[in-house]
């Protein structure tokens, strides 16, 4: 990609903060156009949708290429994602956890299960019958031989939407798709992945008209959140600078051991895992090698314990709130990484991917009018399989903050069986292919 108009860091986050206070600002208006605008268009899409049309138009870029004065080709990184997710999302999830109520969340019952595993099985069984339908239109783009075959390439598409980056790379490892040609599956990834969640952000705008139409019993949802905002209205103060303080000493201490137990157990898991002889089972288990799994597994489980102790009170002086703050900018950073034109590049990557995540989606609506689920539980066990941690929370906490730890639960548990399913989806892609 070519360089931007902004490539200064400090620069972009300006942009993408003014992006957001614009968004805010917008929605707090109780009259004339932005009222009926925001009852069709959420304010989460609109602080990822705005950064997108800014990388769009050239303004800011995720990454890029240059040439200096000596004629060399330089590559520039944007590095407020990796900050975003590193930083503030496990601090966000520590301070919108600490007043989970667990037995409230296990009496969601299992609709939230049931939910993500189909959403597995939808990408699992998506790869092969996207790959069997693309060929009737256009076999060139589902062939190649050997190592340049398309199938391997779309296995490490299966572990993205299964698991996540740790369970991308197992897959690129075991069926070795030729390297040069990956960054088509990458781009395949980042476009259909975020289409998908902008449709299911808007689709959160309309949650009421979908659950009527799913039929779905929301009475356990709302009685979650009824009993968080209770809570939260008897411990409720107007906060302090020493809660402020305090609340970010408690996020980002925790995020601070989490990054440093994450080092530990990453390196510990990377070394029992390469002496495992099986090449199968090696690859399995290698998202127990990724830092970024364990320092979200960490986090979220110290923010649990701490939900026992007397700083859940800190909820009554807005630790959600301030959560959601980093949430936002997360989401906007995630926004940035999406160039609208490139939806338009490579089409025939694109059509399989659209079609795939079509009977991913289709899938999901299928189950949940059969089980009425709420579309909460849809939309969660399908970023919690196709997002990952970095994404489902985000979807978890538009519906209600004390929500984002149901996606990050599910989200953890899709690193687990990432690649077996991944592994299982590609063995039908190969046969598929063949057909």
């Amino acid at each position: 990609m070519e360089a931007p108009i902004f490539t200064n860091d400090a620069i972009v986050f300006g942009i993408l903060m003014i992006s957001l206070g614009f968004v805010f600002y917008t929605e707090s208006k109780t009259d004339g156009f932005w009222p009926k605008f925001y009852k069709i268009v959420p304010g989460l899409f609109m602080a990822y949708f705005i950064p997108a049309i800014f990388t769009t138009l050239g303004f800011i870029s995720p990454e890029w290429e240059t040439t200096n004065v000596a004629g060399k080709i330089v590559k520039g990184k944007s590095q407020l994602y990796y900050v975003a997710s590193r930083f503030l999302l496990p601090a966000a999830l520590v301070l919108m956890t600490l007043s989970i109520d667990l037995k409230a969340i296990f009496n969601l019952g299992n609709k939230a299960l049931i939910m993500f595993f189909t959403g597995t099985v939808g990408i699992i069984i998506g790869g092969p019958l996207a790959i069997l339908l693309i060929s009737i239109f256009s076999p060139e783009t589902v062939g190649g031989a050997d190592f340049d075959a398309v199938w391997r390439g779309l296995s490490t598409l299966a572990g993205s939407w299964i698991g996540g980056g740790a369970n991308q790379t197992a897959m690129l490892e075991i069926y070795q798709y030729n390297p040069q040609k990956y960054g088509g599956m990458v781009f395949v990834d980042i476009v259909v992945a975020n289409v998908w969640m902008a449709i299911l952000l808007i689709g959160i705008g309309k949650k009421d008209k979908i659950n009527k139409w799913l039929k779905a019993d929301t009475s356990a949802i709302e009685e979650l959140k009824e009993k968080v905002s209770k809570f939260t209205l008897g411990v409720k103060r107007n906060p302090t600078l020493t809660d402020f303080m305090i609340m970010l000493a408690i996020a980002f201490g925790t995020v601070g051991f989490g990054h440093f137990a994450s080092s530990f157990l990453s390196d510990f898991f990377s070394g029992l895992v390469a002496k495992i002889q099986s090449e199968t089972w090696r690859n399995i288990f290698t998202f127990l090698g990724s830092g970024f799994f364990w320092l979200i597994s960490i986090s979220t489980i110290i923010a649990i314990i701490l939900s026992f102790t007397k700083a859940k009170n800190y909820e009554g002086a807005g630790a959600s709130k301030l959560g959601s703050i980093f949430i936002y900018i997360l989401v906007a950073t995630i926004g940035m990484k999406m160039d609208l034109t490139l939806i338009f590049d490579n089409v025939g990557l694109i059509a399989i991917g659209v079609v795939w995540m079509s009977i991913h989606a289709g899938l999901l609506i299928l189950v949940a009018k059969l089980i009425k689920a709420p579309y909460f539980f849809l939309a969660v066990g399908s970023q919690a399989n196709v997002g990952g941690a970095a994404s489902a929370p985000i979807v978890a906490q538009a519906f209600h903050p004390s929500l984002a730890t149901v996606g990050v639960l599910l989200a953890v548990f899709g690193y687990a069986i990432g690649t077996v399913g991944a592994i299982l989806c590609t063995i039908l892609m190969e046969i598929a292919s063949k057909v």
